[in-house]
């Protein structure tokens, strides 16, 4: 007597998005804890208000990897984008990089669209059943 197969559960491909946004927040910290020593030479010293935001944007960058469930978690990664380009006052070069992640971030979270629409209408390759 032969026992009915179960079918693999599909792939979550949201699950993956999760990890690419992760990863490119720790991309993103690590960047802006490098221009820390930018702000020393050029921003008056990392014991200024520049210093510690820019520290404070990193540590909270490390932080919300693992918040990226969250539905409050990508307004506050694009807040902390904002917070880096109002930067441009003190140090314009930390505005640059508020500016290059946020088209970052922008470019995924249309992906994310696509993603989601293509997963709704079932044209992902993972939603595809296997030809016998």
């Amino acid at each position: 007597m032969t026992e009915p197969t179960e079918k693999p559960k599909p792939k979550d491909p949201m699950k993956g998005f999760r990890g690419v946004m992760s990863g490119t927040l720790i991309m993103e910290a690590i960047t802006v804890a490098l221009a820390l020593p930018v702000v020393n030479k050029l921003g008056g010293g990392i014991s200024t208000g520049t210093g510690w935001t820019v520290l404070a944007v990193a540590l909270v960058l490390v932080v919300l990897c693992g918040f990226v469930k969250k539905p409050w978690a990508v307004p506050v990664i694009l807040g902390l984008q904002v917070v880096l380009i109002a930067l441009v006052v003190w140090l314009p070069a930390i505005a640059v990089l508020g500016v290059v992640f946020l088209a970052i971030w922008l470019w995924l979270l249309w992906l994310r669209k696509d993603v989601a629409r293509r997963m709704a209408a079932g044209t992902l390759a993972s939603q595809q059943q296997p030809q016998p």
